[in-house]
């Protein structure tokens, strides 16, 4: 399932509020709030491409560059014990802390991007073997 929606390189949540009875969300990653909301999943995915729009045309009509979601750098706090491997383990391989940071999560990311299609292909095959055998079956 997907929890976030996309647009011209924004993303936004996807909440619900029982009590209201509807959908909400925000745009993620940036430090402006920007919110919209929405009865049903296509009025919240058509109120958050107008929110992502507005932002825009806002940000120009003001003269204020809009904030990229994610600027690129981000500080994580590991502890001390894996900070000290990490530095050590970058010595090593004589590239930067930055480097060795940027290679863990490329790994981990592609190890993540595989599994979650290695999942998708066994949805999908699953999904062809359902109807295959719904077919055979109606067919007898």
């Amino acid at each position: 399932m997907n929890t976030l929606l996309q647009h011209r390189g924004y993303y936004g949540s996807i909440e619900a509020s029982p009590e209201d009875d509807c959908l909400f969300g925000k745009l993620q990653f940036i430090r402006a709030l920007v919110s919209y909301e929405g009865r049903t999943v296509s009025e919240l995915e058509q109120a958050f491409r107008c929110a992502v729009d507005d932002y825009l045309a806002d940000c120009e009509k003001t003269g204020n560059a809009p904030e990229l979601p994610c600027k690129g750098s981000f500080n994580v706090r590991v502890g001390h014990a894996l900070h000290l491997a990490a530095s050590v383990a970058a010595a090593r391989e004589r590239v930067t802390l930055n480097d060795l940071t940027r290679s863990a999560l490329d790994a981990y990311l592609g190890r993540a991007r595989a599994h979650q299609d290695k999942s998708m292909g066994h949805l999908k095959a699953t999904a062809g073997e359902s109807i295959s055998r719904r077919r055979s079956v109606e067919g007898r």
